[in-house]
Formats: C-alpha cells, structure tokens, sequence
C-alpha cells in the first residue's frame, strides 16, 4: 500500500501574497512532494510521497526555504495520512544550516547609486540557476553571493545589468581594507572637485538672479551672455556631473532607471529649455523667456557636497571592522630550530612554537606550552578583567599578553583563527538584511519609473491648466520632482543602522549571525535558559557523600569516578575531579553504557554500578529507604544535585554535586525582566534543586528533569503558546533547541556545536552579554524605523511641493536647487541618524 506523510512549517519572512506563491512554486519542484504555502497562514503544508527518502527529503526543503530567505524549523510531530500509520520524524537537529555549504564569494561594487541600482542587481544575480542567495549591502557597495558559481560569471551579470565589479579574492582583510579607504579617499576629493566647480558657476548665478539681475533673454546681448555662460554650464555638466550622465545612459540601455536617471533627466531638462531659451527665444512667449544655468549647476554641486558628506560619514560606520582587523599583529616570533626568528602572520604554521612577551599581542590561536601569565581578551569578549593563563590553557589572537612571558603552540592560523572567524561574521551580518528592510526594497524597485510618471504628470497639469507661462512652471516643476524624489535616503536607512548596530555589539562581545537574528531579538517575549554553564558556572563541585553501607567514603567515590571517567557530563567530571584531589586511582570500567536522562551504569571488577537520579534507581528495582529520600530531599533544597550510587543492585550512597551560580545572573535575570521579558529556566535537575535555583536567582517558571532531547519541545510548546521566544544554551545538548527558537543565543565558552546552531553568540560567560544584545537589538531597530520614516516623509511631503501642491493656495512653487539642497541633505541625515548608534551604551550592570 502507498503510504504517504504530512508535514506542517511555520514560515517566517513572507511580505507578501506573491512571496507565498513563488516560494510553493519552487517547493513543488523538489521530487515526491506536493506543497501549498499560505501567506496568511504564514506556513507551508507538505504531503510526502513514499517513494522518497523522507530524511532527505525534507532536509531539502528545509534549506530551499532558507536559501529563498525565509525561516522555519521543525514541529515536534509529523503525523502520516492513511490508516493511521506513523513515519518516522527526522532528527529534530535537522534544520536548514545558516549558512550554506557552497562557499560566499564578496564583490566590491562600481556604480551603484541607489536603492534601485541594490535591486537590479540583486535580481540579476539571484536569476543564476546556480547561486542561492545575492545581497548587496548599499552602505558599503559590496555584493554577497552565496552559491557555486563561478566570480568571472558573477561580474558579467553584474556588468550586463549595467553596473561594475571586482572581486576581492586572496587578499586579506586589512589590505581590503586599506583599499577601500585609499578608494574612499579618491573618491571623496573628486567629489569635492566637483562640488567646488558646479557651485563655482551656480553661487555667482544664483547670487545674480538674487540681487535683482534679469534671468532671461531679451536683447541680442542678454542672448548672447547667456549663450556663453550656457556653453560654460555644459563643461561643468561633463566635468562635474559627467558620472551621472554615464550611469543614466547605463540603466537606460539595461531598461533600468535610477537616482542617475532622475538627476540626469531633471538637470538635462533644465539646461536644454535654457538652451532652447537662448537660441529660439521667439519661439517661446516673454514671460517664459527665463533661464535655469544656475539651477542645473547648483545641482550638480550640491548633489556631489551630499555624496561627500556620506562618503566621510560613511566611513565611520565601519570602525568596528576597522578595530577588529587593527587588532591582528603582522607579525609573530616563532622558535625554530631553537632560534627566536620574527617573521609575517602569513608564514605561522600549525604547531609552531610562539613565544610571546608582556604587552605583546596573541598573534595566533594556540595553547600555551610554557610559562604562566594574565590575557587581556577585553577586545574580543567585552570582559575587562585579564583572565590568567598557564600550560594547557587556550589563548585567542588578537588578545593582548599582559605579565608574564609564555611559549605557545599554535593550533589555528590564518583564516581559521578566532578573530578572523569573528571578523567573517561581523562582516557577513553587516551585510546581511533584516526583514524590516526588504520593505524599503520593494518600495525602491518601483519608486524611480513612478516618480518619472509623476513629473511628467506634473508638467502636463501645468502644460494645460498652469498660469503663464505655464511652459516654464511646467519645466520647473518637472525638474524639480526629478531632483528632490532620489530614493538615497531609502536605499541607506536600514543597511547604514545595521552595520553600525553589529559593529556596536560585536565591541561588546556580541556576535550576530544576520539582520534576521538583529531584528528577532527586539521582539523576544519569552527567554528559556538552560541551568548548567548558563545561568550556573559549569564547574561543579562534590560538597557531601552520604553513606548508606559500610563502605568508606574513599571506596564509594573511587568507584563512582572510575564509573563516571567515560562520560563527558559536568557533574561526571565533578566526582572525578574530587577523586583526582583525593589522590584516588580510577579502575578500568567495562560495559559502560549511558542512559539518556538517568545516567550512567557500567562493572568495574567485579561489582555492577549504577549512578544517577532517583528514576534511574526506580527502574532498576533499587529501593531507597525514607532516610535516603529525607537526605536527598533536603540536599536539593539547599540548590544541591543529589545522585544515587548503586552498587550490585543496593544502594550505597548519596553523592551531592553543586554547581555554583555566576556572580552576575540574578542581576541579569533581572535586566531582562525589567525589559518585559518571562525568563524561564530548564534543567535535567530534579524538581528540588531546580526550585532553590530558581529561587535564587529570582525565576518563577521553569522545568525541571527536562531530559536533552525534550528541550526543543519546551521551546515549541512556547511557541504554540503565541511566545517570541529566544534560547540560551551552551552545551551540544542544547543545540536543537537554540536551532528551534525564534533566536539562539549561545555561551561563547561552551562548544562549537552550540555556537554553530546559535543566531548570536555571546563571547564571554556573562548573562549580561544576553541584555546587552536585546538592548542593542532594540536600539538598531528604533534606528532602522527612524530612518525609513524619516526617508518616507521626506519623499512623501517632498514630491508633492515639488510638483507644486502649495501654488493653488499660496503662490509657492519650490525651487530646483532648493529641491538639490533637500536631496543632498537627505541621505546624510539617514547617515548621521545611524552612525549616533556609535555612542549607544546598554543599560548599566
């Protein structure tokens, strides 16, 4: 019989009806399924045909929907169609990665001008059958490509859209760096050049018009003064304005249109009437007989002072890159052949010896060999206090050596150190968008052709029912709603706030994986914490042995550490540590076995061990007399882990293992509640204990004997509940569910797995780094919101004055170059808006 399942997914991310139809469409070209997607439901059903592996199948579509931009995850339950028949889930770990497999290619952009140019060439790129996802990062001009497809390929997309591209392969980030300033710089002279020649030739016309001298052509002389400062208004047009021209006959051969197209057909517009002016002023009624020389010099002036001003101010949003990459030595000592040589960073092999002196800084990853002292790793983790260091312990770069004199083994170097690792993803999630921005691209992709019909619209209004002369209203109005409508503003409200935001949270040891996970986390309602190594040190201690047999407490615990030596939980490391500073040997453990949730068993000699919770001695058929049950009870309430030692089937003793909680958790826990936020708590600890922690550091909610594989659940049930809800976690065991929440957030000091499976990563151990995150999450949100207000009422208030709203009532009809001067001014208040996101400081400790 042909058996079938279903399968439900949340998606997240959908703007739109068209967004649910494009994506079923590419869902049902995946082999064996049949997919509906519903905008309103903000969810996909999936029916699954047997003849497909279900794993794989929907692993597919789990990465399809993310490389299509949108996020999911996995329910709890897949129920199968026809009789009832059950199919197997798939792994709840299984969830589209962040980030792809295929590798990311970052190309330096030429030509972009505004949000307009970001969306042609976004979908000029996303059409390659090969790439899976194309962003492009405005602020910064540089396009992120996703997929395996080939960077000369990339570049003629790019090119036959119109626009230019370099790759930046091979070269490291300081040397792309110190090119894109020396770019930067060139540029911005050039652009005061420019600056200084359109308004050159404007100021003194405008000053003219001012001062009461007449603006038209009336006499053979005017004709002729007109005729030359006409001519000396087209050399500023080629020297000063030439870029804009190129880019609007770039876009029109592409079929595009842009913030060139509109400041070339608005000047174009004005020099040529004023030229028709000077050669065929017969042609036109007196009272039209006025020139516009120094309205399209003006612009051009004033337009290249606003792209100035942003490029400087552009720069210094950047500086958090520019700090991490100042950050990496170039170069290191290195003992070879027992000499102390100095070479590059680039030549530091694996396994090198580095030998590093007080107040120098890390210049790879390793582990220290020899000598003892005290890292600043400040500007990695946001910790102030030094953190002391000696044989065995890991040392990051870019960290910063402060006593003592050490010889190091180099485990990661080049790319694959910490720091540069840290730099990858500062630099991928500044080039990331959030989903607030996707609105301001929409908007961008119709915005130019739109305002273009406006100001044609204009001119006829003014053509047919304006005064006289209602030819020059009509000029004038055109022109200036060509000028004043730019989409600049647009175009930089959200990537400006965002590289400023990640850039402001990574100095404080915040590391954010895209502007998804930015914007999820200002909307959290809900925060679960898991209890060891997150809200508690992770370094347990054994604190009391109670006996039940007559065996020593030195037997007992040299059995239950040569027990615990094979598994890797903290508390097994606990009763090993304890038998270790005992000065106990281990004895070899034979069939060990892990029970998931319970704990441990295993024969070592000739005696059968059991260790664990109470639920494990339960099934066992261990009995626990009403003494033991008083002693475990009251062990929990004091914030204590009980757990049972059996030994040939009876129970020998009560080993009680506290795990003590961080300095600062009670004080974040209540930052967050202060903010609004439940916090709830999740621990494999009995009910006891996880009451007295709770207790302690101020919790009401939370789940206790929470097995790892049901901590995903706890996080869904949220969910159901209509929770945002964010996860933190630092354990493999917490991987699923940090995949699972609306946003992970995971300990930097706990594994790769975690931090893998995390939306943000906090470098250091601190419950505050969490706050610290929402807080800036928050404030790069209310920017972001700031700016695309700001954008839309700017273009909303401003194209109406311009096409001459106010006329019928007051007589006002905006000048062009007031409408130039607005433009400019535009985009580098969007630009000053993000960059106060620099001096933002989360709420004290």
């Amino acid at each position: 019989m042909s058996l079938s399942a279903s399968l439900k997914l949340p998606i997240d991310g959908m703007a739109c009806t068209g967004c649910a139809s494009r994506l079923q469409t590419a869902l049902n070209a995946i082999e064996g399924i049949n997919a509906d997607v519903s905008f309103a439901a903000k969810s996909a059903e999936f029916t699954i045909d047997d003849s497909v592996d279900y794993d794989d199948t929907v692993k597919s579509i789990l990465i399809l929907i993310e490389q299509k931009g949108y996020k999911t995850a996995l329910p709890l339950e897949d129920d199968a169609l026809n009789n009832g028949q059950s199919v197997a889930p798939p792994s709840p770990t299984i969830k589209a990665p962040h980030d792809s497999q295929a590798k990311t290619q970052e190309l330096l952009l030429e030509g972009v001008t505004c949000a307009s140019c970001v969306g042609k060439i976004e979908k000029a790129l996303n059409a390659l059958p090969d790439v899976q996802q194309a962003q492009i990062n405005f602020a910064l001009r540089t396009a992120s490509i996703t997929g395996d497809v080939d960077t000369e390929t990339l570049i003629k997309t790019i090119e036959a859209a119109g626009y230019n591209a370099k790759s930046t392969d091979n070269a490291s980030d300081e040397k792309l760096l110190d090119e894109k300033e020396k770019a930067d710089q060139k540029y911005y002279r050039k652009l005061i050049l420019q600056v200084w020649i359109g308004l050159g030739l404007g100021v003194p016309l405008m000053a003219y018009g001012l001062l009461g001298g007449p603006m038209t052509v009336n006499s053979p002389i005017e004709r002729g003064v007109w005729l030359v400062i006409g001519l000396i208004c087209a050399a500023v047009m080629y020297f000063a304005g030439k870029h804009f021209y190129i880019g609007a006959w770039k876009s029109f051969v592409n079929h595009n249109a842009n913030m060139d197209t509109l400041i070339a057909l608005g000047t174009g517009t004005a020099w040529l009437y004023s030229m028709i002016v000077v050669i065929y002023p017969l042609a036109l009624p007196e009272m039209a007989r006025h020139v516009y020389f120094e309205a399209t010099a003006m612009i051009i002036g004033l337009i290249n002072l606003g792209l100035a001003l942003e490029v400087k101010a552009r720069g210094r949003t950047s500086e958090a890159i520019q700090r991490l990459i100042g950050l990496q030595p170039k170069t290191a000592r290195v003992i070879r052949d027992g000499k102390d040589i100095d070479i590059t960073i680039e030549q530091v092999l694996l396994d090198d010896l580095v030998r590093v002196r007080p107040g120098e800084c890390i210049p790879v990853d390793g582990i220290v060999n020899e000598g003892k002292t005290t890292i600043d790793e400040s500007m990695l983790t946001g910790e102030p206090m030094p953190v002391k260091k000696s044989p065995g312990d890991e040392i990051v770069a870019g960290s910063i050596n402060k006593s003592g004199s050490i010889i190091f083994k180099a485990t990661r170097v080049g790319k694959d150190t910490a720091l540069a690792q840290i730099i990858k993803m500062v630099k991928r999630a500044q080039n990331s968008k959030p989903p607030i921005g996707r609105l301001a691209d929409i908007i961008a992709s119709y915005f130019v052709p739109v305002i273009m019909i406006i100001s044609i619209t204009s001119a006829l209004v003014w053509l047919n029912f304006g005064p006289e002369p209602s030819i020059a209203f009509a000029v004038v109005s055109a022109t200036t709603v060509l000028i004043i409508a730019c989409p600049c503003a647009l175009g930089l409200a959200t990537p400006m706030s965002v590289m400023v935001g990640v850039g402001k949270a990574a100095e404080a040891g915040i590391l954010i994986r895209n502007g998804e996970a930015l914007q999820n986390a200002s909307k959290i309602t809900t925060m679960v914490l898991d209890k060891t190594g997150t809200i508690t040190l992770g370094e347990p201690k054994v604190t009391d042995i109670y006996r039940v047999n007559s065996m020593d407490e030195d037997q007992i615990l040299q059995l239950a550490a040569s027990l615990e030596i094979g598994s890797e939980h903290p508390l097994a490391q606990a009763i090993v540590e304890s038998a270790n500073e005992r000065g106990l040997k281990t004895d070899k453990v034979e069939h060990f076995n892990a029970i998931a949730g319970q704990g441990v068993e295993g024969t070592v000699g000739d005696k059968g061990l059991f260790f664990g919770n109470q639920k494990l001695m339960l099934e066992q058929g261990i009995s626990i007399n009403k003494e033991a049950q008083d002693v475990s009870l009251k062990m929990a309430g004091e914030a204590k882990t009980p757990m049972f030692f059996a030994i040939d089937g009876d129970l020998a003793a009560l080993i009680a293992v506290a795990d003590p909680i961080k300095e600062d958790s009670i004080s974040a826990i209540k930052r967050l509640q202060k903010e609004g936020i439940r916090v709830v708590m999740l621990t494999g600890d009995n009910q006891a204990t996880a009451k007295a922690v709770a207790q302690k550091v101020g919790i009401t909610d939370y789940f206790a004997e929470v097995a790892p594989a049901d901590k995903s659940k706890k996080v869904a049930e949220l969910q159901a509940q209509g929770e945002i809800v964010g996860m933190t976690g630092d354990g493999i065991n917490d991987a699923p569910a940090l995949a699972l929440a609306n946003v992970g957030f995971a300990i930097g000091t706990g594994t790769d797995v975690a931090i893998e499976s995390a939306d943000i990563t906090l470098m250091r151990g601190s419950l505050h780094g969490l706050a610290d995150a929402i807080s800036v999450s928050k404030a790069t949100l209310r920017n972001i919101k700031q700016n695309l207000v700001g954008a839309f009422i700017y273009n909303a208030a401003g194209v109406p004055l311009a096409a001459g709203i106010l006329f019928p009532f007051f007589g006002l009809l905006l000048n062009p170059v007031i409408a130039g001067a607005a433009m400019a001014f535009s985009s580098l208040t969007v630009v000053s808006n993000a960059n106060r996101l620099r001096f933002f400081k989360p709420q004290d400790h």
